[in-house]
């Protein structure tokens, strides 16, 4: 079972209606025990890294996630998810889980911010298991104004290029983030989330 983590801004129906069309079990919950029962992790998520990190808080989660992380249990970030597996955030200045070393920072002042639509992603290994029968450069669809700037370069997937190159999917371990909406990325969304799903069931 998958437990997609509720907490007060996701996108959630979208991310539960793509894991049922690859007929995953998943439960949306912001209980802790249910957290803690569940196979792997979703952290989806819209809007500020400050509210995000609150919120989580308040619902005395991010330790609860931190922990099973650690323990490994395979969790995947979406949008802002992926950039509350930092360190920290220079959205607010604030500090984020710390499951990934590195910060996330605002996008280049050049460009339309936030960034929305369709982006290519360049894989940095096309050929790994989580990439099957998705062409390198494929696009998928971006809403977002901060990007994540892992210290390990080595963890990066996948690169876009919005003004500048970034991080768009980070692989470590247990551990997937993927800047992009997985669920609104139409026939190549649906296949990488396929793919993590299967690599995640390899972990547990």
């Amino acid at each position: 079972m998958i437990a997609i983590i509720d907490y007060g801004i996701n996108n959630l129906e979208s991310v539960r209606n793509a894991l049922n069309k690859l007929v995953v079990q998943t439960v949306v919950t912001n209980k802790r025990e249910m957290i803690q029962k569940a196979d792997a992790l979703i952290l989806p998520g819209v809007g500020a890294a400050a509210m995000g990190m609150k919120n989580l808080k308040e619902r005395k989660l991010d330790k609860i996630i931190i922990n099973d992380v650690r323990k490994g249990k395979p969790i995947l970030g979406i949008c802002l998810g992926m950039q509350l597996l930092m360190s920290k955030s220079d959205e607010g200045d604030i500090n984020c889980l710390g499951l990934i070393k590195g910060n996330v920072k605002k996008l280049s002042s050049e460009m339309k911010i936030p960034q929305i639509g369709w982006n290519q992603v360049c894989l940095t290994d096309s050929e790994s298991a989580l990439f099957t029968n998705i062409p390198d450069n494929s696009d998928f669809y971006f809403v977002h104004s901060y990007y994540c700037k892992p210290y390990d370069q080595n963890i990066v997937a996948g690169i876009t290029k919005y003004g500048q190159e970034y991080c768009s999917i980070l692989i470590k371990n247990n551990i997937v983030g993927v800047q992009f909406h997985l669920e609104k990325s139409g026939m190549s969304g649906s296949l990488l989330l396929k793919n993590i799903i299967n690599y995640f069931t390899q972990l547990c």
